[in-house]
């Protein structure tokens, strides 16, 4: 069943129950204050501290957009464009498109003011909602972006160019729509990371959406009494269904708006948080502030936390191994996606497999994967070949791009683009990028394996390992390395410590520096390349 009916469900159900929670810890905390020091605050210097709402107030929110939307010619088939922060606002705007039968279509948020025009074109959206942050770029184009679309404001001081979400909303209808959901209806619209360019806008029927929710519900086994932390971005399929989750439990979220340490461990402390997903680079920032005595645990109640997991990137296992050490009783799980399986879990490790780590796992609940070489024939058990994976959640196409669409959707099957192995308990590895492999003196390098043997060095916080030109080998392995704070390294302690690895797998460059991540935390390495002076190979990339 559409998703939407899980959220109707659950307004019948549970009606008076909190669904979701808001936190923002840069603003001052509104339980310290009284409600007459609130209405005197200047609202646009104001935001609270901590906003809820019920799985009442949560539907009949979205059926005042969904109504809002239809008031205004919006129908089945058309697409709505979300750009906003992370906020309490978010999700039932999404879900009062979905309610329309139009396509909802996320942004990401850091997109400039060309890429949002480019993907508002590329993906034909009919309206555009945006948040405050946002007015700056959306005004760049506004004469463009307003032609024939209706551009909605979601914040305090309307610009002039948009009309206010708060306005609109008022009169509306809080009752449902009377429109036909299928799982066959198309129902959203998301994009790919753009690493290789401008992005793709990737088209999902809401049969994705539902297997994606259930199949997180599935995999963590998230209960009534649960409560999942959401840190990443929303306009993320990783985010959002991860989520789903709760919803398909009736189950409690909490938005968190910031990522540091202290941030999300009293988060999960007050809010008595039971289920979190992170990022790499954040478990990293929080054992990091344990070990260095920044954080101490007992400071925090805790003991409610049952499950830990991380997708979006390769996991290093060493970084398990020292999550294990300071939180031994945490379940773990590793999920695998892309948006064209609409986010995470087509491969996923499993918590009761947490002896394999450095697998990113089986085939998720309802999806088939096998391992394949460039014409399409399965490799042998241990072999390096491309993933492919089948499935509910595969994408429908590329919108608006049937190229780009038969090169990855074969007989059903979608290619991922990832080089991945299988070991004999049929676990799968990933091995890295089809695009990041290295060929050095026709020897395939693999960064990911370097990556992973590189930060068990103590004083390593992160690594990428790139190719660079070379008029000889034709690509020469690169590390550009992040040491940890409070810590100096050189050139020739990482050589040394790479002896371990077999001689063509060494690093011949060495840089140290930040290492840049985008949203979902995966490393730029297109970024990476322009800046070491790689640039024959972006251009090879930019025409992928």
């Amino acid at each position: 069943m559409p998703v939407i009916d899980y959220l109707e469900r659950n307004a019948k159900l549970y009606p008076d129950e909190v669904a979701l929670v808001e936190l923002n810890p840069e603003m001052p905390d509104t339980r310290r204050i009284t409600w007459k020091e609130y209405e005197l605050i200047e609202p646009s210097r104001f935001e609270p501290y901590r906003r809820e709402i019920t799985w009442s107030i949560f539907n009949e929110k979205a059926n005042r957009f969904a109504n809002l939307l239809l008031n205004r010619g919006i129908k089945k088939g058309d697409k709505v464009a979300i750009i906003m922060y992370n906020c309490l606002e978010w999700l039932p705007i999404y879900f009062g498109v979905l309610k329309t039968g139009a396509i909802a279509v996320p942004f990401n948020f850091r997109y400039d003011a060309e890429e949002i025009l480019y993907c508002a074109e590329l993906a034909e959206v009919d309206v555009i909602v945006f948040g405050p942050e946002f007015i700056g770029r959306i005004e760049q184009n506004a004469d463009k972006l307003s032609k024939g679309r209706l551009l909605i404001y979601v914040g305090d001081n309307c610009p002039a160019f948009s009309e206010s979400y708060r306005e609109l909303v008022a009169d509306c209808s809080s009752v449902a729509p009377d429109i036909k959901i299928t799982d066959d209806d198309f129902g959203a619209i998301y994009f790919s990371s753009g690493t290789t360019g401008f992005p793709k806008a990737i088209l999902h029927k809401h049969q994705s959406l539902t297997q994606a929710a259930e199949m997180e519900q599935k995999h963590h086994s998230t209960g009534r009494e649960d409560c999942f932390l959401c840190i990443p971005p929303l306009y993320h399929t990783g985010a959002k269904f991860h989520w789903m989750g709760s919803l398909v439990a009736g189950s409690r979220a909490v938005i968190l708006k910031g990522t540091k340490p202290d941030i999300i461990l009293k988060a999960v402390s007050s809010e008595k948080c039971t289920i979190v997903w992170l990022l790499v680079p954040w478990a990293q920032d929080i054992l990091d502030s344990i070990e260095s005595g920044e954080i101490k645990l007992e400071d925090y109640e805790l003991s409610q936390w049952r499950l830990m997991h991380i997708g979006a990137q390769p996991v290093p296992p060493s970084l398990i191994k020292r999550w294990k050490k300071y939180f031994p009783e945490h379940d773990y799980d590793t999920n695998y996606g892309l948006s064209e399986s609409t986010g995470p879990g087509c491969v996923h490790l499993g918590v009761e497999n947490v002896h394999k780590v450095g697998a990113i796992g089986v085939p998720g609940y309802r999806w088939e994967c096998r391992i394949v070489t460039e014409d399409g024939n399965e490799v042998k058990r241990g072999d390096v070949g491309e993933l492919a994976v089948k499935g509910p959640g595969v994408m429908t196409c590329y919108y608006n791009n049937p190229e780009a669409t038969a090169e990855v959707l074969k007989d059903g099957w979608l290619y991922t683009g990832d080089m991945a192995m299988q070991d004999e308990d049929g676990f799968i590895f990933l091995v890295d990028r089809k695009k990041d492999v290295i060929v050095s003196g026709g020897e395939n390098i693999y960064p990911v394996q370097i990556e992973n043997f590189i930060r068990k060095y103590d004083k390593v916080k992160d690594v990428a390992v790139i190719g660079m030109p070379d008029k000889r080998l034709g690509e020469r392995t690169a590390a550009i390395i992040e040491i940890k704070d409070n810590m100096e390294c050189s050139k020739e302690e990482i050589d040394e410590f790479c002896l371990g690895l077999p001689r063509y797998k060494r690093p011949k460059e060495i840089f140290f520096e930040v290492i840049p991540r985008n949203a979902t935390g995966k490393i730029e390495k297109p970024k990476l390349r322009k800046m070491h002076g790689a640039e024959g190979l972006v251009a090879l990339e930019n025409r992928s």
